[in-house]
Protein backbone atom coordinates (compact mmCIF):
# COMPACT_ATOMS: atom_id res chain seq x y z
CA UNK A 1 0.00 0.00 0.00
CA UNK A 2 2.38 2.25 0.63
CA UNK A 3 4.87 1.49 -2.55
CA UNK A 4 1.57 2.31 -4.24
CA UNK A 5 1.03 5.57 -2.61
CA UNK A 6 4.61 6.75 -3.16
CA UNK A 7 4.37 6.02 -7.07
CA UNK A 8 1.20 7.70 -7.07
CA UNK A 9 2.82 10.83 -5.11
CA UNK A 10 6.16 10.30 -7.42
CA UNK A 11 3.90 10.11 -10.50
CA UNK A 12 1.73 13.08 -9.67
CA UNK A 13 4.81 15.05 -8.79
CA UNK A 14 6.13 14.42 -12.14
CA UNK A 15 2.96 15.84 -13.68
CA UNK A 16 2.68 19.06 -11.49
CA UNK A 17 5.96 19.79 -12.54
CA UNK A 18 5.48 18.91 -15.98
CA UNK A 19 2.65 21.53 -16.12
CA UNK A 20 5.09 24.68 -15.14
CA UNK A 21 4.10 24.70 -11.13
CA UNK A 22 7.35 23.94 -10.25
CA UNK A 23 9.63 24.97 -13.12
CA UNK A 24 12.05 27.25 -12.59
CA UNK A 25 10.02 30.14 -14.83
CA UNK A 26 12.18 33.62 -15.74
CA UNK A 27 10.85 35.97 -14.20
CA UNK A 28 12.06 39.19 -15.11
CA UNK A 29 14.15 41.28 -12.50
CA UNK A 30 12.04 44.12 -10.90
CA UNK A 31 13.14 47.54 -12.36
CA UNK A 32 16.16 48.97 -10.82
CA UNK A 33 14.94 51.49 -7.95
CA UNK A 34 17.57 53.71 -8.81
CA UNK A 35 16.02 53.47 -12.88
CA UNK A 36 14.53 57.04 -11.72
CA UNK A 37 17.26 59.00 -11.28
CA UNK A 38 18.22 58.73 -14.84
CA UNK A 39 14.84 60.47 -15.47
CA UNK A 40 15.41 63.29 -13.01
CA UNK A 41 19.03 63.85 -14.90
CA UNK A 42 16.94 64.19 -18.32
CA UNK A 43 14.58 66.23 -17.07
CA UNK A 44 17.40 68.28 -15.56
CA UNK A 45 19.08 68.88 -19.02
CA UNK A 46 15.49 69.61 -20.78
CA UNK A 47 15.10 72.12 -18.12
CA UNK A 48 17.82 73.74 -19.30
CA UNK A 49 17.93 73.08 -22.56
CA UNK A 50 14.01 75.13 -22.11
CA UNK A 51 16.30 78.30 -20.61
CA UNK A 52 19.07 78.44 -23.43
CA UNK A 53 15.92 77.85 -26.09
CA UNK A 54 13.83 81.19 -24.38
CA UNK A 55 17.86 82.88 -23.65
CA UNK A 56 20.32 81.96 -26.14
CA UNK A 57 23.02 84.20 -24.66
CA UNK A 58 22.86 82.17 -21.14
CA UNK A 59 24.34 78.92 -23.62
CA UNK A 60 27.62 79.89 -22.16
CA UNK A 61 26.85 79.72 -18.73
CA UNK A 62 24.09 76.76 -18.91
CA UNK A 63 25.37 74.36 -21.59
CA UNK A 64 27.87 72.65 -19.92
CA UNK A 65 25.43 72.12 -16.93
CA UNK A 66 22.78 70.78 -19.66
CA UNK A 67 25.68 68.29 -20.91
CA UNK A 68 26.59 67.23 -16.98
CA UNK A 69 23.42 66.06 -16.57
CA UNK A 70 22.89 64.14 -20.01
CA UNK A 71 26.06 62.43 -19.17
CA UNK A 72 25.06 61.60 -15.52
CA UNK A 73 21.84 60.20 -16.70
CA UNK A 74 23.77 57.80 -19.70
CA UNK A 75 26.20 56.55 -16.56
CA UNK A 76 22.79 55.94 -14.07
CA UNK A 77 21.58 54.46 -17.46
CA UNK A 78 24.38 52.26 -17.66
CA UNK A 79 24.54 51.37 -14.28
CA UNK A 80 20.89 50.56 -13.91
CA UNK A 81 20.68 48.56 -17.13
CA UNK A 82 17.94 51.17 -17.91
CA UNK A 83 17.78 51.98 -21.66
CA UNK A 84 17.96 56.04 -22.04
CA UNK A 85 15.15 57.36 -25.16
CA UNK A 86 16.65 57.20 -28.49
CA UNK A 87 18.50 60.73 -28.84
CA UNK A 88 18.44 61.77 -25.29
CA UNK A 89 22.29 62.30 -24.82
CA UNK A 90 21.75 64.81 -27.20
CA UNK A 91 20.81 68.72 -26.87
CA UNK A 92 17.26 68.83 -27.58
CA UNK A 93 16.30 65.12 -27.97
CA UNK A 94 14.99 65.04 -24.48
CA UNK A 95 11.32 65.95 -25.96
CA UNK A 96 9.46 69.04 -24.52
CA UNK A 97 10.69 70.88 -21.68
CA UNK A 98 10.06 69.50 -17.94
CA UNK A 99 8.78 72.57 -16.76
CA UNK A 100 8.03 75.93 -18.55
CA UNK A 101 11.07 78.80 -18.57
CA UNK A 102 9.43 81.79 -16.13
CA UNK A 103 9.21 85.70 -17.81
CA UNK A 104 12.42 86.71 -17.23
CA UNK A 105 15.82 85.36 -17.02
CA UNK A 106 16.21 86.02 -12.80
CA UNK A 107 12.70 84.18 -12.82
CA UNK A 108 14.09 81.32 -14.83
CA UNK A 109 17.49 80.78 -13.30
CA UNK A 110 15.40 80.92 -9.64
CA UNK A 111 13.30 77.80 -11.09
CA UNK A 112 16.60 75.90 -11.87
CA UNK A 113 18.04 76.70 -8.71
CA UNK A 114 14.70 75.03 -7.10
CA UNK A 115 15.23 71.82 -9.69
CA UNK A 116 18.74 71.52 -9.03
CA UNK A 117 18.05 71.92 -5.03
CA UNK A 118 15.58 69.41 -5.57
CA UNK A 119 17.86 67.29 -7.17
CA UNK A 120 20.53 67.47 -5.18
CA UNK A 121 18.75 66.40 -1.94
CA UNK A 122 17.07 63.38 -4.13
CA UNK A 123 20.91 62.38 -5.62
CA UNK A 124 22.04 62.71 -1.61
CA UNK A 125 19.33 60.36 -0.12
CA UNK A 126 19.86 58.18 -2.91
CA UNK A 127 23.69 57.88 -2.20
CA UNK A 128 22.55 57.34 1.76
CA UNK A 129 20.79 54.62 0.42
CA UNK A 130 22.42 53.03 -1.99
CA UNK A 131 24.95 50.16 -1.65
CA UNK A 132 28.37 50.88 -1.64
CA UNK A 133 28.81 50.06 -4.89
CA UNK A 134 27.02 52.81 -6.09
CA UNK A 135 27.29 55.53 -3.24
CA UNK A 136 30.42 56.60 -4.63
CA UNK A 137 28.18 57.67 -8.34
CA UNK A 138 25.89 58.86 -6.58
CA UNK A 139 27.59 61.41 -4.42
CA UNK A 140 29.60 62.88 -7.36
CA UNK A 141 26.56 63.42 -8.84
CA UNK A 142 24.84 65.32 -5.39
CA UNK A 143 28.07 67.24 -5.54
CA UNK A 144 28.29 67.83 -9.26
CA UNK A 145 24.56 69.44 -8.64
CA UNK A 146 25.65 71.43 -5.84
CA UNK A 147 28.42 73.04 -7.88
CA UNK A 148 25.45 73.89 -10.94
CA UNK A 149 24.31 75.41 -8.02
CA UNK A 150 26.65 78.23 -8.14
CA UNK A 151 26.52 78.17 -11.88
CA UNK A 152 23.51 79.67 -11.05
CA UNK A 153 23.88 82.49 -8.55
Amino acid sequence: MRAVGLVALATGTGSLSACGLFDDEQVPPPPDPLAVLVTNALDLAGRYDAAMAAFPELADRLGPVAQAHRAHAEELARVTHTTLPSGAATPGATGEPSAPVAGDQKATLALLRTAETEGRQTMAKACIDAPPERAALLGSIAAARATHLEVLR
